[in-house]
């Protein structure tokens, strides 16, 4: 997240990502190209099947998660990784932070994982003097400059390619260049170093197999297979939801996350991990530690938005959703933003907390369109926006508004009156609103449609 955007104030944020021009260019520029290539890559395929099978798989998941977490671990545990339940985020930092100390660990490379940046896993390492370096190049870039993911796919999303060239210049050292071949090559030497000299690696995963204990991580770079690999210790973080019954049905998803994500056939690596390396096997970590964390997953499922917990975090919402392609992920303040992290936040940290997140969508339906898993988010979102009012968590000018036009829509000839009179009165109903609200609307035409000689 900018400096300059508060975590909570998501309004002002808001208004301020709308303001800049180069971060809407580039937040155009990205989600165009991703809807362009999600449309190809759907184009000949029974995609509706693939939803609809998909649903039913997580949804069964969903319906019996202890069983299936049960299943999972026991299977993990027979290939040879160790297994560790957390409850919470404190307890799964604590758990990974004996294993790196009990290993005498001192740098840590990392592959893009959302649920490591859910529980702050970077900062509480560095603050107990790990180096902790992320090899994914969008992650890498948020890195250096001292910022947050902006997107869960693509972190550096809000980023241009002459900005990525000038931190490059002066993070690195390196003369600029605006060339994303010469970037990439640049980053890549640095990282080199960083993989041949890492005492443990750390990654997330897209989905975990039931049935035989597997790891299925999708990577577009050979990143991941570095850190899952070369170091001699591999750490895996997931949350319980990720899990799914059987190696067929990863090739389900196999088919539809690549497509929906980036509109790739397949992402260009594929890792599947079962265990630790066996003897006579020349690659593969030495000792996979795998931490299952719940952070509120048991709770979510026994409520009614539990549907959310079928999110394969795909990111086909955030590239549709007007809200988020006209102001970036960072201005909503927290780790997941877009129509799913508006959700899946709400419910973690606590609609008490983050209710000004709710203003981030229209409900239009865009985001149920394209979820491959046919997650219900505007009927989600309603629900959140209702709870929100029913909390008394609406401000009272706002509340007062919304009950005086209540009042005119029921009256035709009070609502009449009001678009008579808007004009004159909009310059005073703006000062009364304040800086940011009413003035960023148009100004009321002179003369109302239904009153025009047509």
């Amino acid at each position: 997240m900018s400096e300059t955007m508060s975590p909570l104030d998501f309004r002002k944020n808001a208004a301020q990502a709308v303001r800049n021009k180069s971060l809407r260019n580039a937040m155009r520029t990205a989600t165009d190209m991703f809807i362009t290539k999600r449309g190809q890559g759907l184009a000949d395929v029974p995609i509706e099947t693939w939803r609809d099978q998909a649903s039913a798989i997580r949804l069964d998941v969903l319906n019996h998660l202890p069983e299936y977490v049960d299943r999972f671990s026991r299977h993990a545990t027979k290939a040879g990784a160790i297994v560790h339940h957390a409850h919470n985020a404190e307890t799964a930092r604590e758990v990974i932070f004996h294993i790196l100390k009990d290993r005498g660990v001192k740098k840590i490379v990392k592959s893009k994982s959302m649920i490591t940046e859910e529980i702050h896993l970077n900062e509480y390492l560095e603050d107990q003097d790990f180096k902790v370096v992320e090899t994914d190049l969008g992650e890498y870039i948020v890195q250096i400059a001292d910022e947050k993911p902006s997107h869960i796919l693509a972190p550096a999303i809000h980023k241009t390619r002459s900005q990525v060239g000038e931190l490059f210049s002066e993070k690195l050292n390196v003369p600029y260049s605006d060339d994303p071949a010469v970037l990439t090559k640049i980053a890549r030497n640095v990282l080199r170093q960083e993989f041949l000299t890492a005492d443990a690696g750390i990654s997330g995963a897209n989905f975990a197999v039931a049935s035989s204990g597997s790891l299925a991580i999708f990577t577009n770079e050979g990143n991941g297979r570095m850190v899952t690999t070369l170091p001699p210790l591999h750490i895996a973080v997931l949350s319980i939801e990720k899990i799914i019954p059987t190696l067929k049905d990863l090739s389900l998803f196999t088919q539809l996350l690549p497509r929906s994500a980036t509109g790739q056939i397949l992402s260009s690596y594929l890792s599947v991990i079962t265990g630790s390396r066996k003897p006579g096997e020349s690659t593969g970590t030495k000792e996979l530690h795998i931490v299952l964390l719940d952070n509120g997953r048991s709770e979510i499922l026994k409520g009614e938005y539990r549907e959310i917990l079928k999110c394969i975090r795909c990111s086909a919402c955030f590239n549709v959703c007007p809200v988020y392609r006209a102001i970036g992920g960072h201005a909503y303040g927290v780790t997941y933003p877009g129509p799913m992290g508006m959700v899946l936040t709400s419910l973690l940290e606590g609609i008490d907390k983050v209710y000004p997140l709710l203003d981030a969508t229209t409900l239009c339906g865009a985001c149920v369109e394209v979820c491959p898993v046919r997650v219900p988010l505007v009927k989600l979102l309603t629900m959140l926006r209702e709870e929100r009012v029913d909390k008394g968590m609406i401000p009272f000018t706002e509340r007062a508004a919304m009950a005086m036009y209540g009042v005119a829509t029921k009256r035709p000839s009070v609502f009449s009156l009001a678009q008579r009179t808007s004009r004159a009165l909009w310059p005073v109903l703006i000062r009364i609103a304040g800086k940011g609200r009413l003035d960023r609307l148009p100004v009321p035409a002179p003369q109302r449609f239904n009153g025009r000689n047509l």
